[in-house]
């Protein structure tokens, strides 16, 4: 990493945090993320030479530590004490982009939704006894993000990026970025639905439930 030369907290503080995807691999960690593909999944846009290039400075500047998973390739990622103090840092950056700038289609990465929902906004408590699989298509997005499962059971939900096999519960059709303003709470289920952005095709009360499932904030740590 570069300097500013400059003694001012705030100069010290961008030479490690200001560089292009480096607040959202720290966000990524705080959701949980510790896997080298779990934060790419959540960075679907930033390509695998950069990760590896960022988590190394990271880990340079006492951010992230990292160790090697007990079997296996591969390393675990998490926060030392200096990236859990972020924490504040993080939310401020969320607040500011929530009250300034406006989502517009360039914003709407379906994917991402979903790996957050799956990640930190999923109601435990309001997830089905049985095991279900529910399919997502986003007819608007390139082939390569337009299909999703999400795989519900033994109360947790898993986020699948290939067809897990078996005929799905439920079919989501959805247009972007009326999916993601529900996501974030911009528009309801029952408005999205209504407008026929979004469709829900299976069982009836499986359809009613599955909006429920879905934390309006996120829960970290």
């Amino acid at each position: 990493m570069g300097t500013y030369r400059q003694y001012c907290p705030v100069a010290r503080a961008c030479e490690v945090l200001a560089e292009r995807w480096t607040p959202l691999l720290v966000r990524n960690l705080m959701f949980g993320a510790d896997t080298f593909n779990e934060i790419a999944r959540g960075v679907p846009a930033m390509s695998r030479s950069m990760l590896v290039t960022r988590l190394d400075q990271l880990e340079r500047a006492g951010v992230v530590a990292s160790c090697p998973k007990p079997e296996g390739y591969g390393q675990h990622y998490r926060l030392t004490a200096a990236g859990r103090d972020l924490a504040d840092v993080i939310a401020a950056l969320g607040a500011w982009g929530e009250r300034w700038i406006e989502v517009t289609t360039q914003h709407s990465d379906p994917g991402f939704a979903l790996w957050a929902w799956h990640r930190v906004q999923v109601d435990r408590s309001r997830l089905p006894d049985q095991p279900v699989v529910v399919a997502f298509v986003f007819p608007d997005e390139a082939p390569t993000n337009r299909r999703y499962w999400l795989r519900v059971e033994r109360g947790d939900v898993e986020l699948c990026y290939s067809d897990p096999g078996g005929e799905p519960d439920l079919w989501v059709t959805a247009a972007s970025l009326p999916f993601v303003d529900w996501h974030r709470g911009a528009r309801t289920w029952t408005e999205v639905v209504g407008a026929g952005d979004v469709r829900v095709d299976g069982p009836r009360a499986l359809a009613r439930a599955l909006p429920t499932w879905h934390l309006d904030e996120p829960v970290v740590g």
